[in-house]
């Protein structure tokens, strides 16, 4: 299995088309707090996105406007200008704490005619955005969530990921090694042997995973088991399981590390999670 698909069988993402239509005026979004993104698919007309930072962002359809975490964004459409918009939020299985939404930009803006493979999968959104059959809203979820997919793989071949895992598997010799690590996370791993399994000097491969990634090897495979941790506490998992499992000697052990790392006890943060 490919390093992608693998990543997205572990820390999926689930989309839901919440508007349809025609826009017209100022919309705003992110603004209730929760960390779900949004997929926008502008599907004809030009706007202007209003980013947090007071940026501008003028955009033209069709295109397709990805906010991986939840950041409060306006949509500006002039006067007599006619914009057709269909907008989904974005759940990514862990919150904002979900490696991929970690690692993708805070907004991607894309063409569609950039997105050559996905033009089969838009053809169809765009046909069941203007149809009225049954499951109509069931479909569209699900091409966005294709969507997600094919923005994915356009950002890693075209390397447009400035660092984090992403970055990480854009660089073949790095994606052997978080290949390995994300396949045997309870191995005994070290930058030794990560190096090895990269092709590259312990030194080398060390200074290139950390300039590339944005973090250091460990600490990587830290954040990397405890989110695999937090999957299974979850899911209902007893730590005494889950600490060999994400290569810990005992449960106490991996507690020190969660706590570390997320200020919280395991217990406290999956009764926060639960809250």
């Amino acid at each position: 299995m490919d390093q992608l698909s693998a990543m997205l069988q572990g820390f999926n993402v689930h989309a839901g088309v919440f508007y349809n239509g025609s826009l017209c005026g100022i919309a705003s979004f992110g603004e209730d707090g929760k960390p779900d993104g949004h997929l926008h698919l502008l599907r004809s007309g030009r706007m202007r996105i209003h980013l947090s930072d007071g940026k501008i962002m003028p955009v033209q359809g069709p295109s397709l406007i990805c906010f991986p975490r939840g950041v409060k964004h306006r949509f500006f459409v002039a006067d007599g200008e006619a914009v057709e918009l269909t907008c989904a939020s974005l759940q990514f299985q862990g919150g904002a704490h979900n490696p991929i939404a970690q690692a993708m930009p805070e907004v991607v803006a894309i063409h569609i005619d950039e997105l050559v493979q996905a033009g089969p999968l838009l053809a169809w959104l765009f046909s069941e955005a203007q149809a009225s059959g049954e499951g109509r809203m069931a479909i569209l979820d699900r091409l966005f969530e294709l969507l997600i997919i094919q923005i994915l793989r356009h950002l890693i071949a075209h390397q447009k990921i400035e660092g984090g895992l992403l970055a990480g598997l854009s660089d073949p010799r790095l994606a052997r090694a978080l290949g390995a690590v994300h396949a045997h996370p309870a191995a005994d791993w070290t930058i030794e042997s990560m190096a090895t399994t990269a092709g590259m000097s312990r030194a080398r491969f060390a200074d290139h995973f950390r300039a590339t990634v944005g973090a250091t090897p460990l600490d990587y495979l830290t954040r990397w088991r405890i989110m695999l941790a937090q999957q299974q506490l979850l899911a209902g998992q007893p730590m005494k399981l889950i600490a060999g499992q994400v290569g810990y000697e005992s449960p106490s052990a991996l507690a020190r590390a969660f706590r570390r790392k997320m200020d919280y006890t395991p217990a406290e943060w999956l009764s926060r999670q639960r809250n």
